[in-house]
């Protein structure tokens, strides 16, 4: 059985009742509120997690700015965390670009490895139609990071207000938020 966009409650509902095996929901550097009851709830029931999304689409690979811009059809021209006043905003996720200077990588391998650095049982699907940036995902399981990187990994994005909902008010009412 695969569910999206569970609560902590119902995931306990679904395993006991249908043998839940894995998640999937949202989990990268600008939507972390799954670590707080979902990971647990998760770990506790040995239930494996597959977040979507891991790279913000997109714009945690550094390459979308301020100054980006989307066309009319692309989704994330409807996104309120992508207009142009709270992009502005969340560049202060800047930690990504010094983290992935230092261990010679690519700032998209920086978001995937801090998902898979959260728990074991974590494994990321970023979506992608381009084949070098299917390699550079793939890549992310070769970084590492010492217990001093990740603790200061997690400091800095735990210090940011993330800026802009992460859904439209449509699709926010069609996934219960």
């Amino acid at each position: 059985l695969l569910l999206c966009f569970l609560s902590k409650s119902f995931t306990y509902f679904a395993y006991f009742k249908h043998f839940l095996l894995v998640a999937p929901l949202l989990l990268n550097d600008l939507w972390r509120e799954p670590e707080n009851e979902l990971l647990p709830t998760l770990e506790a029931l040995n239930i494996g997690f597959v977040p979507f999304s891991p790279l913000g689409k997109g714009f945690l690979t550094s390459t979308i700015g301020e100054s980006t811009t989307f066309a009319s059809d692309d989704y994330r021209s409807t996104v309120p965390r992508f207009q142009k006043e709270n992009m502005k905003a969340n560049q202060v996720l800047e930690i990504r670009k010094d983290t992935a200077s230092k261990k010679n990588v690519t700032p998209a391998q920086i978001a995937l490895a801090w998902v898979l650095a959260q728990k074991d049982f974590i494994v990321p699907i970023p979506g992608t139609t381009k084949f070098d940036r299917l390699e550079e995902n793939i890549g992310a399981v070769n970084v590492e990071f010492t217990h001093n990187e990740l603790g200061e990994i997690n400091k800095a994005l735990s210090d940011i207000k993330v800026s802009g909902d992460r859904y439209n008010a449509e699709h926010a009412k069609r996934v219960g938020r």
